[in-house]
């Protein structure tokens, strides 16, 4: 068990590189988590690595935040979000843009589902094009992520057979997403505390079951900027358990739609010029 003050430097740190709000009731994950990773380094154990991480490694200190973060996903995990694409974001985007395809940022990507299940609904309906830009600030769930692997066990958590063998292909135990999802999809690196503008303009953005992890403030700021990327028209999807009501009047809830979120224009015409300008 860590002491109190390098279980302090641990979430200060993880904090500051992450935005993960590392609480006391946390603790269960730190042996979890980091055992794992002091076993690959050859360290004695979590402690060990908090104190090369307390000497300046700053390896370790990345890989210890990538550690401690979540990574839970499956295939059309909840449900509600896809039909919800299918039935009211693509149908509004596709009139409204004309054909024109239309731009997708699923943020904390973790190891693919949620963009591969979306690519999916993409490739089912007629006339449909749009790109997937998918992002996750650990790198090694980006990189399962971009070679589309996945087990047994993983296909069939929210995956239909139909789906399954219309859109995988059996690779020994393991089905590999086909070909044409995957260059649908461009996979980055990319942490929610840094800078996104260099996204440009989004359509839909996809942020679920992330902003839990954030204190009110980091909350604030991330959903600002996020609003500040979407397209006038454009929707933003939250888990189910997040919201935007008392964090930002740049985003307001769509009514009847759990989740969905859209830009509010009264409050960004009564902003100043210049946030206007980046909006």
């Amino acid at each position: 068990m860590l002491s109190e003050t390098k279980y302090k430097f641990l979430a200060a740190e993880v904090k500051k590189r992450s935005g993960l709000v590392l609480g006391p009731e946390k603790g269960y994950l730190i042996e979890s988590r980091l055992a794992p990773l002091a076993r690959a380094e050859g360290l004695a154990g979590p402690e060990a690595v908090v104190d090369a991480m307390m000497r300046g490694d700053q390896r370790l200190c990345a890989a210890a935040s990538e550690a401690l973060a979540t990574h839970e996903t499956f295939f059309f995990r909840d449900k509600t979000p896809f039909d919800l694409f299918s039935e009211v974001m693509a149908p509004a985007l596709r009139q409204a843009r004309g054909g024109r395809a239309f731009k997708i940022w699923c943020a904390a990507a973790s190891t693919g589902q949620e963009p591969y299940s979306l690519a999916m609904l993409i490739r089912e309906m007629s006339g449909m094009s749009a790109s997937i830009l998918a992002t996750d600030m650990c790198a090694h769930v980006m990189e399962k992520a971009k070679a589309g692997l996945y087990s047994q066990f993983e296909v069939q958590r929210g995956l239909a057979i139909q789906r399954l063998v219309q859109h995988f292909d059996q690779s020994g135990d393991s089905w590999r997403v086909k070909p044409e999802l995957r260059e649908m999809i461009r996979f980055e690196t990319g942490n929610l505390l840094e800078d996104f503008s260099r996204y440009g303009q989004l359509d839909i953005i996809f942020c679920r079951n992330v902003l839990i992890y954030f204190d009110v403030e980091a909350k604030a700021k991330i959903l600002d900027r996020l609003a500040a990327q979407l397209a006038p028209d454009g929707y933003l999807v939250l888990g189910a358990a997040e919201t935007v009501v008392g964090l930002t009047d740049s985003l307001k809830p769509v009514p009847g739609q759990r989740g969905l979120y859209v830009r509010n224009q009264t409050a960004a015409q009564g902003a100043p010029a210049a946030a206007r300008a980046v909006a």
